[in-house]
């Protein structure tokens, strides 16, 4: 059977959004089988994927080069791919295809790939009016100039239900429990984040309906995480940095709400199809929404959005201040 190596995205939403690409290609190609290349930090999205079949899983840290690794890793894959679809920009990210004499390497211009990408697509514009980036991914399945037409499948990752209960008892959470899963990070910046004491007030307006709010994160969200904790007066129950991604989408799976900034977890709750209210602030729910129709997006559409900045270049973030708990209550009402 023939093989096709996709080098994944560094972000964990990307890698999401990117999951359409890997169905269409199963699509047009049913007889080969599709390998992916992932940091850690995100291969166990990968591994819940239905169209993938092997996970290379390898530490490329991020700002190196790391060049021996990659050509050592592309030299013990040589003649295992005919053809490769590199999805991040990145120079660095196209070389281990090239090491590997992947005859067909597939993926956009990026920084000047001119070379290490056999077929090569035109970048496209970065104004305001992106367009949705799962399409931007799915682009790469056609020719380079022919326009990627139709709807595409969403993405969708597969759990263990017991494995979900699982989880639950492990982090000392009672099966039964209705849980709603805060999701306060947003790795981009600031500029993406609802305020903890929205996410406080909002927890403990939830508790006193006879829900359990979990906060859930990376190790870099411990600090919201605590901050909400602590300004809901113990309402939540804060878990950032406490669970492995694999756990903190077992969570999530089993939860009765989410709610969350634009963040990879958002993408994670689409594909595991729970009700959910997804918070913009700075960047665009057209560019990068959350693919569900069990979602509510709320967006202030201000006239200085979308920005697509870290921090605010106003120093106001009313996108985001200007959103209140009674706001996001009112759309977990209506996402239930």
């Amino acid at each position: 059977m023939k093989r096709t190596l996709v080098i994944a995205p560094n972000w964990l939403g990307d890698c999401l959004m990117a999951q359409p690409l890997l169905t269409l290609l199963t699509a047009k190609q049913p007889s080969f089988e599709i390998d992916v290349l992932a940091i850690p930090a995100v291969a166990p999205v990968f591994r819940r994927m239905p169209e993938v079949s092997k996970v290379i899983e390898e530490d490329f840290r991020h700002g190196r080069l790391d060049l021996a690794r990659r050509w050592r890793l592309g030299r013990a894959l040589k003649g295992r791919y005919a053809q490769a679809f590199v999805l991040p920009n990145s120079w660095k990210s196209a070389l281990l295809p090239f090491f590997a004499d992947v005859p067909l390497r597939v993926g956009y211009a990026g920084e000047s790939r001119f070379g290490l990408i056999s077929v090569l697509h035109r970048n496209p514009a970065r104004g305001p009016n992106r367009e949705p980036m799962v399409r931007f991914y799915a682009q790469l399945a056609e020719p380079p100039g022919r326009k990627l037409a139709g709807e595409l499948a969403q993405p969708l990752l597969r759990v263990d239900p017991v494995a979900v209960i699982a989880a639950k008892v492990a982090l000392g959470l009672k099966p039964a429990e209705r849980l709603v899963a805060l999701c306060p990070g947003a790795e981009y910046g600031p500029a993406k984040r609802w305020p903890a004491e929205h996410f406080a007030e909002t927890a403990a307006r939830l508790k006193a309906q006879g829900m359990l709010p979990i906060v859930l994160g990376s190790p870099k969200d411990v600090p919201i995480g605590l901050s909400i904790e602590q300004l809901s007066h113990g309402a939540a129950l804060n878990l950032a940095g406490k669970t492995t991604l694999d756990q903190a989408m077992h969570l999530i799976a089993g939860s009765a709400m989410v709610v969350t900034n634009d963040s990879g977890l958002m993408h994670v709750a689409a594909a595991l199809g729970r009700p959910q209210v997804a918070l913009f602030g700075s960047s665009s729910p057209q560019h990068t929404p959350p693919l569900s129709a069990a979602a509510v997006v709320i967006y202030k559409r201000l006239e200085c959005s979308p920005c697509f900045a870290r921090e605010c270049p106003l120093g106001h973030t009313r996108c985001l201040t200007g959103i209140a708990p009674a706001d996001v209550l009112a759309a977990i009402a209506r996402a239930a």
